[in-house]
């Protein structure tokens, strides 16, 4: 029996014995399911693309002493959370704060994974004195990409050689509107080529250094359509573009399978691969702002999430010589985002539950079939 047979048969078990613990906490039935050995998404997907995940610091303090081994054996790829952005790693003009991200490159080495390094340039998470001039005022056009270059020469070049790659630009595109950027204060200050700059300041601190652009809501045809010309508009100019990051901070419900197919193929169509860069699965539609799930998740509820996650990996694997990287936005629920955002409350999103034990979307992804 081959390695993916084997884990459909194991799965196959694991949802039997799921069905007869409706109702209990998402915790309670995700212990079901921990008689059979947990295959590892790594080698799963060994000959598809990188499995990856984003953590922060909690990955190598001990204090959660199970986190780092679940991390270390499910994914091949690490993205430091928060602490590679501007705001926690560079707070003042003189000031760089390198200890977690150099920590969680030195995990990642550790535990044979490779490193994408995110962000570099954003306008959210950026502290206020980097947009500022002397009297207060916006900065110069000339002051503003003076601070870009000395940062990514900074950051990129401490890691040069380390990381696999660096989303370079993150979220730059507008999400309405007729314009196609947003109006950010890189794009105010210094123009719609803050871009350009910022992909040739990241190849000269780091040559070898994969180059991506980042974004979310791309699945929206309009929205698409403009990062679409956006890339294209810089692969024309020769701007060393390598892959498209799709956030995939997608719900039960949205976006459908077919406008993720159609996102996917309008890059590739540009010759550039995709990765999936933030996953996870919420429970809630956005807007939704209750908090129905804080003591129990149904297992009608786990079975509908699985059956999403194995439609969307089923795609996925289909086009995997277009994909490159799967990474997804925290290992388990106690370490995701959506805890806290769009608002405080109980959410579970990812593969395994609050006590890093595999739920049944896990099982659904470890065979999509």
């Amino acid at each position: 029996m081959d390695s993916r047979a084997a884990v459909k048969k194991i799965g196959l078990m694991v949802l039997a014995l799921v069905t007869a613990f409706h109702g209990v906490t998402d915790t309670a039935a995700a212990a079901a399911r921990t008689d059979g050995p947990v295959p590892a998404l790594r080698d799963i997907y060994r000959d598809d693309f990188l499995v990856g995940v984003a953590c922060g610091g909690y990955v190598y303090r001990g204090k959660d002493k199970d986190i780092g081994g679940l991390v270390g054996k499910q994914f091949n790829c690490l993205t430091p959370e928060n602490a590679m952005k501007w705001q926690p790693l560079h707070p003042a003009p003189d000031v760089y704060k390198f200890d977690e991200a150099d920590k969680l490159v030195q995990f990642a080495v550790a535990n044979k994974m490779q490193v994408s390094g995110h962000t570099l340039v954003w306008h959210s998470q950026t502290p206020d004195w980097v947009f500022k001039g002397t009297d207060g005022k916006d900065a110069s056009r000339k002051v503003l990409l003076a601070r870009m270059r000395e940062h990514i020469q900074k950051v990129a070049g401490r890691y040069r050689g380390k990381l696999k790659g660096w989303d370079v630009v993150n979220e730059a595109v507008a999400d309405g509107g007729t314009s196609v950027l947003r109006d950010s204060p890189w794009k105010r200050i210094i123009g719609e080529d803050f871009l350009e700059k910022a992909y040739q300041y990241a190849h000269e601190a780091d040559p070898r250094a994969e180059l991506y652009y980042n974004d979310y809501g791309l699945e929206d045809p309009a929205k698409r359509d403009r990062a679409v010309r956006l890339i294209k508009g810089l692969l024309d100019k020769g701007i060393p573009i390598h892959a498209v990051g799709n956030q995939a901070h997608w719900t039960l419900q949205s976006p459908p399978i077919a406008e993720i197919e159609k996102t996917l193929q309008a890059f590739t169509s540009l010759g550039i691969k995709v990765n999936f860069s933030e996953l996870d699965i919420s429970l809630y539609e956005w807007g939704d702002g209750a908090d129905r799930y804080k003591t129990s998740v149904s297992d009608d509820i786990l079975q509908k999430q699985a059956r999403r996650y194995a439609e969307i990996f089923a795609l996925f694997r289909k086009h995997s010589k277009d994909i490159e990287r799967v990474t997804f936005w925290g290992p388990t629920d106690k370490y995701t985002w959506l805890n806290f955002f769009p608002v405080k409350r109980s959410n579970h999103p990812l593969l395994f539950d609050r006590a890093g034990l595999p739920k049944p979307a896990f099982w659904a992804v470890a065979d999509p079939s």
